[in-house]
């Protein structure tokens, strides 16, 4: 199945408004899905939803898996450091686009309060949902922004990165938000094989909208690995709010959830606050804050 991309042209600019996706080197469907170099794409930002695990792994249901990064461009993955992506509703307000003329702080191109929430708009609407209305973040404020993460696969060939061998590396709470988000990389991770790894990034909104996922690919590289342990195969995640003895040890895969066939998760009851459970990475899922490190056999994490 294929299914067009949602998207409203911001007045004037002619720029397409969507969700939010991380923009870098070595992602999938950078350009887009035409086959041309297209600076106003917005075809990698599109949430997945009740879809079949054929349609929503990696984005194909529109074809991104489709549109590999050029060779020799990957996400580069410093052990023990840090990098850095681009979290916005389109490439045109990336530094990937444009010169980065159309570049702000904010993944919509656009000027926001330093404190930006539904209580400060600066002249914006609250949604019907009761969140932020651009960029669409499905959050009230910073604090509620439900967290994202970054996965690993040791695979050079898309066709072999299954959920299992897909593991969450990292995490970094209250995102997405602001456009610029790092992310740390453990020192544990070891060198991908030539041909490089398969890393995706992944969120689930927390209410605010409708409950579904987001995820894209990129081919990534680990450089300066000293490690040679194996990564572990993941497990799912599982509900844990309030009691972290009840959260998955080891290595986790990414969340999968509310979609035809392939999910991981299946909540139902309700979370500490009041509303439906709703998985993120997050300590609810006992994911916590920062890098994740897997090590084969005992899966020893954090």
């Amino acid at each position: 199945m294929r299914a067009a991309i949602l998207g409203a042209a911001v007045l004037g600019t002619g720029v397409a408004q969507a969700h939010m996706a991380a923009w870098a080197t070595g992602m999938y469907c950078r350009n887009g899905t035409t086959g041309t170099d297209n600076q106003n794409t917005a075809d990698a930002v599109a949430p997945l939803f009740n879809l079949t695990f054929t349609d929503w792994w990696f984005h194909h249901y529109n074809g991104c898996d489709e549109f590999p990064p050029s060779p020799g461009d990957f996400l580069e993955l410093p052990a023990g450091g840090n990098f850095s992506v681009e979290i916005a509703e389109n490439r045109a307000f990336t530094s990937l686009s444009y010169g980065g003329s159309k570049v702000t702080e904010w993944g919509d191109g656009k000027t926001h309060p330093e404190d930006y929430s539904i209580t400060n708009l600066g002249g914006y609407n609250i949604t019907s949902s009761g969140c932020i209305p651009s960029p669409n973040m499905h959050a009230q404020n910073e604090s509620m922004a439900a967290g994202t993460a970054f996965a690993i696969s040791y695979n050079s060939d898309l066709k072999d990165v299954t959920p299992e061998n897909l593991v969450v590396f990292s995490i970094r709470y209250h995102t997405p938000f602001r456009m610029v988000t790092s992310y740390d990389v453990p020192a544990a991770l070891p060198a991908c094989p030539p041909g490089g790894c398969h890393c995706a990034w992944g969120w689930v909104p927390d209410h605010c909208g409708t409950p579904n996922i987001y995820m894209e690919g990129f081919r990534c590289n680990v450089t300066g690995a000293t490690s040679t342990t194996p990564v572990a195969p993941g497990k799912p995640p599982v509900w844990c709010e309030g009691d972290s003895l009840a959260c998955q040890p080891g290595p986790k895969q990414m969340v999968y959830w509310n979609q035809l066939d392939g999910n991981n998760v299946i909540l139902d009851g309700w979370q500490l606050e009041g509303n439906g459970k709703s998985p993120g990475y997050n300590m609810k899922m006992g994911f916590y804050e920062g890098m994740h490190c897997s090590i084969s056999g005992v899966g020893v994490y954090d």
